[in-house]
């Protein structure tokens, strides 16, 4: 499942702007008063300005032997999140490794190492090891209505979990996290998920708006 363009909203745009071209030093395409849009390997990134906004989560797939590369870099730059004590989560059921930060909203960042895509470079870690948007967070009371949606636009196989709780759907190229917030918070900070707005183009395309899915054409 391909992630072409994720567009998240925010209330500091100068300052996400700043963080994500300066500190994660990513090509900024595109910049006015109202959003601007960065280069996250083969994915675009956009940020628009908005009044109000609840913090998301998403993944950024990464070169599969430079976890402990980017554990370095990312250190230089910001603390990063720590994962039940430990600065790495093993997902050892999905075969990868991942590290978590903060941006300037609190969107919780992650940075996983897929062994599975066998992206294999030797070069020093920096922001040309990011490969794609690979996950973004789905959040509602009911994971089941979601995936129904989902599945109205293309169906997509479940990758981890089930409807009750988490559920992951898609591939390791791309996955949708499906997160029931009346039964788990997010990981690794244990806070509560929120209802977080976005849009998204590639394989599906779509708005999630006020916790509803609107499909774009």
């Amino acid at each position: 499942m391909k992630i072409s363009e994720l567009t998240l909203f925010t209330t500091k745009l100068e300052a996400q702007k700043q963080f994500y071209a300066q500190v994660l030093e990513l090509p900024l395409l595109f910049s006015d008063e109202e959003k601007f849009t960065v280069k996250i390997g083969v994915s675009l990134l956009t940020f628009v300005k908005t009044i109000t906004s609840n913090p998301a989560h998403f993944a950024v797939n990464i070169s599969s032997n430079k976890i402990q590369e980017a554990l370095s870099w990312i250190q230089n730059r910001i603390q990063i999140l720590l994962c039940e004590g430990e600065n790495i989560a093993d997902f050892s059921n999905w075969n990868a490794e991942a590290l978590y930060f903060y941006d300037q909203d609190q969107n919780i960042v992650e940075f996983i190492a897929r062994k599975d895509l066998e992206i294999i470079n030797t070069y020093p870690f920096s922001s040309s090891d990011f490969l794609n948007i690979s996950e973004i967070g789905i959040v509602s009371n009911n994971n089941k209505t979601i995936y129904d949606e989902l599945q109205a636009i293309h169906p997509i196989p479940i990758y981890d979990g089930n409807l009750e709780r988490f559920c992951a759907l898609g591939n390791t190229e791309g996955l949708f996290i499906l997160v029931n917030n009346t039964k788990k918070n997010w990981f690794p900070t244990q806070e509560e998920a929120f209802v977080a707005d976005f849009k998204l183009k590639g394989d599906y395309n779509f708005a999630f708006t006020n916790g509803k899915i609107i499909v774009e054409k």
